[in-house]
């Protein structure tokens, strides 16, 4: 356990919630180009922004925040915890939706359902970057 805390007030934390920052800017910034820039569909604007940001994220951790250089065992090892986090993500949304229901009943408006959703969402963020930096630490990167 003294382990995991050490690892987690490191510098290279810091630097890995940064770099998690500036993908998902991009992420967001292609996604909101191509919807308002030249009208592309939600879901081809948001698979493009997710896709760029990605690659950045796997770019930036390799070089920046690991100095490790690109191999294709890494980024599969990357993609599997891409995966596992999306995972804990749709666990903690549903997780809240389901509290919710139970507190407001089946029939509750869909702005309070978009609200509680946001809530998990958030809820995930500080799990997901715990997760992925560690496993990045530990695993992707070693």
């Amino acid at each position: 356990m003294n382990k995991l805390m050490h690892a987690l007030r490191q510098r290279q934390f810091l630097v890995f919630v940064g770099g998690g920052l500036l993908c998902t800017a991009l992420d967001v910034g292609v996604m909101q180009g191509l919807l308002l820039g030249i009208g592309l569909s939600v879901t081809a604007a948001t698979t493009a922004g997710f896709a760029t940001g990605l690659l950045l994220n796997y770019a930036f951790h390799a070089r920046v925040t690991f100095g490790r250089l690109h191999s294709a065992g890494a980024f599969l090892r990357f993609l599997c915890v891409v995966g596992l986090n999306y995972l804990l993500t749709i666990a903690c949304v549903s997780a809240a939706l389901v509290l919710a229901r139970a507190g407001m009943g089946a029939g509750a408006a869909s702005e309070a359902t978009a609200g509680v959703a946001l809530i998990g969402k958030l809820v995930s963020l500080p799990l997901v970057a715990c997760n992925g930096f560690l496993l990045s630490k530990y695993w992707i990167f070693r």
